[in-house]
């Protein structure tokens, strides 16, 4: 007699299974994905990939894990900024005082720079945004009031912004040029270039080869681009002063933008001045899910719209700060304390 044999059925894949499925299949895709992106033949995601990488400095190996120091200095090559020649024509700039009657405006930039807050006639603060990046831009309407702060330290270490402008009695205050940062955690004190403040030369310490140069206001409250060494500086009249860049506009013409400016997206910071004599400062936020972050050629476009005649990106990364009134407006990404960063310089308004 023939014995009969049961088959098992299959029992059903338990929710578990079904989930560790899901995510390995997931997974899977997205390394291929990224990998595509890294090596395929769209360049895009490689530039940003690699130029926001060295940008960061302390993130360098993001992509010397991938890519060849050639193939790193190829894409370097292909994205930069060929900065516009010259320096400031300081009669370019005629310093007006506006008030509210003006009711016919060129377009909508100028309306919001030039129709200010009833209750605030010392500076207005504008919401920008682009592909990607959201910040903040502030108008202020006296070039008189806006000056160089340091840290107490300056040259041993730096200091918090909030630290910074409660010292200085600051309405406004962002930060301002770079500084030497070898193990890419330093405290921030030995600031990068000539710095100047109140008319004395606080330090011209070494320079950090990034473009630009002299970032300054004369006693005429002008802001002034010019390359020129720390005595030339002085001679010239300048009151306050870092050294940095790139230069985006210089006398009313845009630097020449290649790719995406070399320095990827990231949080950013720039200063600019209109023809006018309004100072205007730049914040995007970056490095969060609601702004990745700007590269040179968007701080030029924010700057070109809001009528900029000079411009200039200051340090930018995990040293991007906003605070008014003693409060942190933007969004900073630094490890410290708030997302702040100890720094040696800063731009304030008092």
């Amino acid at each position: 007699m023939a014995r009969k044999f049961k088959v098992k059925k299959k029992g059903k894949l338990s929710v578990a299974k079904k989930v560790l499925i899901g995510f390995l299949a997931t997974f899977v895709v997205g390394v291929c994905t990224f990998f595509f992106l890294l090596y395929g033949p769209y360049s895009g995601f490689r530039n940003f990939w690699i130029t926001s990488a060295m940008t960061t400095m302390s993130h360098q190996y993001l992509a010397t894990w991938f890519f060849s120091d050639k193939q790193i200095q190829k894409v370097l090559a292909q994205n930069g900024v060929i900065e516009a020649k010259g320096n400031t024509d300081t009669s370019l700039i005629k310093i007006k005082k506006y008030n509210n009657d003006i009711k016919v405006y060129k377009n909508k930039y100028e309306e919001q720079i030039l129709k200010k807050d009833e209750d605030n006639d010392l500076y207005k603060v504008i919401e920008v945004s682009g592909t990607g990046y959201k910040g903040y831009l502030v108008a202020i309407y006296d070039p008189s009031r806006v000056s160089l702060a340091t840290s107490r330290y300056v040259g041993t270490r730096g200091e918090a912004i909030t630290t910074v402008a409660k010292n200085n009695d600051a309405i406004i205050a962002i930060n301002a040029g770079g500084f030497y940062d070898p193990d890419w955690n330093s405290n921030g004190g030995v600031p990068h270039g000539v710095v100047i403040s109140n008319g004395r030369l606080v330090g011209d310490y070494r320079k950090s080869n990034i473009g630009g140069g002299i970032v300054g206001f004369n006693k005429e409250n002008k802001l002034v681009l010019a390359r020129w060494s720390a005595n030339e500086a002085m001679k010239n009249g300048i009151r306050d002063a870092v050294e940095f860049g790139p230069y985006l506009i210089v006398n009313g013409k845009s630097s020449f933008v290649k790719g995406n400016g070399g320095w990827g997206i990231a949080p950013r910071t720039a200063i600019g001045q209109r023809k006018d004599g309004i100072v205007l400062f730049l914040i995007i936020n970056g490095r969060i899910p609601s702004s990745i972050g700007a590269d040179m050629s968007d701080l030029t476009e924010v700057m070109e719209n809001y009528g900029a005649v000079n411009a200039a990106n200051m340090d930018g990364g995990s040293s991007t700060e906003l605070v008014i009134n003693h409060k942190i407006i933007n969004k900073p990404v630094a490890a410290g304390k708030d997302g702040l960063r100890d720094l040696p310089t800063f731009w304030i308004v008092k």
